[in-house]
């Protein structure tokens, strides 16, 4: 095999140019094995959910569910009053698989059933693993499948969908929480209310948390409990196609967050003893529990499992339309120790014999299968060790993610604003956070994450401002400190966006500042959605200062997509200043000019740069956006000829700029 372009791209990579290569053929090779040497494709294999769990036939309905150590099984459930009938009994057929023909009139659309699983020395009530529908009951809080075969299935209407990556701008968001009232919000609801909100911010794609049915609501969708059944408490799958349907209509591409790196351990629920062997999908030993999330890890060698797996990617983008997956808690599947307490300070941490090579294979043939079924698919790996070739091509030697979460830049932004006084904010710093990426791997930047929205942590606006959000964010009732918060909020934000090589992501209602943690119903808080919903009321109202970030955010994701490929233009340092606090960079055309400085304004402060004029597009310090206005962003700015600097080809501009705050300039023809 000749050297790999991943090793080729990074010559620190060579002394593990082996291990490399192994891990690359370990995945050809499994890619081979389950194909029958290309006897078929990765996508004819992964067709899993075509065959087992509950089909209608021409004749009737056939289900299959696979339980290599099951002695018999049951279908239980209302049309044959939850008894062990012989006629509702499986029949054993090779590798484990067991099977039931019945007649069309054995059962009809909304009727509730589950298996009753016997083995050696016990039974039990359980969910088919490959249940598409589970639904559970109001009073009694129990999960029964549910057959659903409507006599109208969705018809969608925008058959053909392209992502717009040009470049990816992802709102990320959650169903049961994206609306006002304090309740469990709908897909539909989402669709009419959410959604035209999403197209008229400028996002282009949406990432839906706790898409997969999970018991615990609070889990926020990561304890999955049936991996192919798209969350009922948020309403039918029907309404969910129409979501994603009318998504497509304006223009945005629909990701999910998937759960793939780990299972509920519920049993009448889950997976986790399927057929009274604990085994039969998880790692056996110790490392079928995950230590830090009461949960249980997917045994990624085995042929059957890995078909599950694939399957379920496949079915979420054939059945449902979803344009692409972010795959959750890579840094858990890379590694043995799932990543915790390891610090990953050079590249022999990565290849230590610490990672996890079946995982790995899994995670390369995922993104090979997934674009195989959509190439315009997008795979984004949530991972924080940073494992070089994760998101660089198959065939180079990578991983085969379209994207990696930049999850250094949410970190460092809530480090600096809880640990530093306003004047030790340095520039140079910030611009290496932003922009420290491997050459050959596209990121998504963000500058503050879901975790810390969640209790006991907070949002970098309610850091910033904290309780002063209840008193004072009444236009006319500002104080220094949501002065403050506002500016650095909108400041941090064109840093972070203006800095990408991929995509830009922002979590529903961030974008204006969302006040208060998510705290989803539990029995600490009387099980109430108080704080399990977002307050768009504070965005609409005009007499509060919140729509001042909304107004920001949605100009400045303008000016990113005004410019073809701003993604892939180079982001050039013009200067920094630490002493000063002041930042510049140029991107095509445009110049970017920070003050991070909390006391000083310069006049004539001056940069080198391509000699032309420059106009201003963009100004924290607007009126428009909760700024004081005073520069005058109507007058022109002329180049300075400099003859030290004729050879270069340079000129300086001077500029005023305020305290704390951002310009962004255009060079005019």
């Amino acid at each position: 095999m000749e050297t790999l372009n991943l090793i080729k791209n990074d010559p620190w990579l060579e002394p593990f140019e082996d291990a490399i290569k192994g891990r690359h053929q370990h995945a050809l090779d499994k890619e081979a094995e389950l194909t029958n040497k290309g006897k078929q494709t990765l996508s004819d294999f992964a067709s899993g959910y075509l065959y087992f769990g509950l089909h209608r036939t021409a004749d009737g309905w056939v289900f299959r569910e696979w339980a290599p150590n099951a002695t018999e099984i049951f279908m239980v459930g209302t049309f044959n009053e939850w008894k062990e009938l012989k006629k509702y009994s499986l029949k054993r057929k090779d590798y484990g698989v067991w099977e039931i023909k019945l007649p069309a009139d054995a059962m009809r659309h909304g009727d509730l059933y589950k298996l009753i699983v016997h083995w050696e020395g016990g039974c039990g009530e359980r969910i088919p693993a490959w249940a598409t529908r589970v639904v559970q009951d109001e009073h009694t809080k129990i999960f029964s499948t549910q057959v659903w075969a409507p006599e109208k299935p969705y018809k969608v209407k925008k058959r053909t969908f392209k992502p717009n990556t040009d470049p990816l701008l992802i709102y990320e968001c959650h169903i049961g929480m994206a609306q006002q009232e304090e309740k469990v919000g709908t897909y539909n609801e989402f669709r009419e209310k959410t959604l035209p909100r999403i197209a008229k911010a400028g996002y282009n794609c949406i990432q839906i948390m706790a898409i997969q049915e999970h018991p615990y609501y609070g889990s926020f969708g990561y304890h999955v409990s049936s991996f192919f059944a798209a969350s009922s408490r948020f309403g039918t799958p029907e309404e969910l196609k129409e979501l994603i349907d009318t998504a497509h209509g304006l223009g945005i591409a629909v990701i999910m967050d998937i759960v793939h790196s780990h299972a509920v351990k519920n049993e009448v629920e889950g997976l986790g003893n399927f057929a009274g062997d604990p085994n039969q999908y998880f790692y056996p030993g110790a490392r079928r529990e995950h230590p830090a999330w009461d949960s249980l890890c997917f045994d990624y060698g085995k042929n059957e499992v890995i078909h599950f797996l694939l399957s379920n990617c496949k079915y979420w983008l054939e059945e449902y339309g979803f344009d692409g997956f972010r795959f959750d808690g890579v840094t858990s599947m890379l590694y043995y120790s799932h990543g915790l307490g390891e610090a990953f300070c050079n590249y022999g941490d990565y290849f230590n014999g610490h990672q996890d090579d079946n995982a790995i294979c899994y995670l390369t043939l995922a993104n090979k299968l997934i674009h195989e079924v959509n190439s315009k698919a997008i795979t984004i790996a949530e991972e924080v060790s940073g494992m070089p070739g994760l998101a660089a091509k198959v065939e180079d030697g990578g991983y085969g993610f379209d994207y990696r979460m930049a999850m250094n830049i949410p970190d460092y932004w809530i480090k600096t604003i809880k640990e530093k006084i306003d004047e030790d904010w340095k520039p140079s710093s910030m611009f290496w956070e932003v922009t420290n990426r491997r050459k050959d791997e596209k990121t998504i930047s963000y500058a503050e994450s879901h975790d810390q929205a969640l209790v006991g942590d907070k949002t970098i606006i309610f850091r910033l401002i904290d309780a002063d959000m209840y008193w004072h964010m009444q236009k006319g009732d500002e104080n220094y400190t949501v002065n403050r918060g506002i500016a650095l909020h909108k400041m941090i934000r064109l840093l972070t966006s203006s800095t990408i090589n991929g995509g830009y992501l922002n979590f529903m209602g961030n974008e204006f500042g969302h006040p208060e943690w998510i705290d989803f119903p539990r029995e600490g808080n009387g099980w109430s959605c108080k704080y399990a919903r977002r307050q768009w009321d504070l965005v609409d109202n005009k007499n509060l200062t919140y729509h001042y970030m909304a107004d920001f955010d949605a100009d400045m994701l303008k000016i990113i997509k005004s410019v073809k490929a701003f993604q892939t233009t180079p982001v050039q340092e013009i200067w920094h200043n630490d002493g000063d606090q002041v930042l510049a960079y140029m991107r095509k055309d445009y110049v970017f000019v920070f003050n991070f400085n909390s006391k000083q304004s310069f006049t004539d402060y001056g940069f080198l740069v391509s000699p032309g004029t420059y106009e201003v597009v963009l100004n924290t310090d607007n009126p428009a956006y909760g700024g004081n206005g005073l520069t005058d962003d109507t007058v022109k700015h002329f180049t300075i000829a400099d003859p030290l600097y004729e050879k270069e080809k340079k000129e300086w501009l001077k500029l005023y700029i305020p305290a704390r705050t951002a310009v962004v300039l255009k060079k005019t023809k």
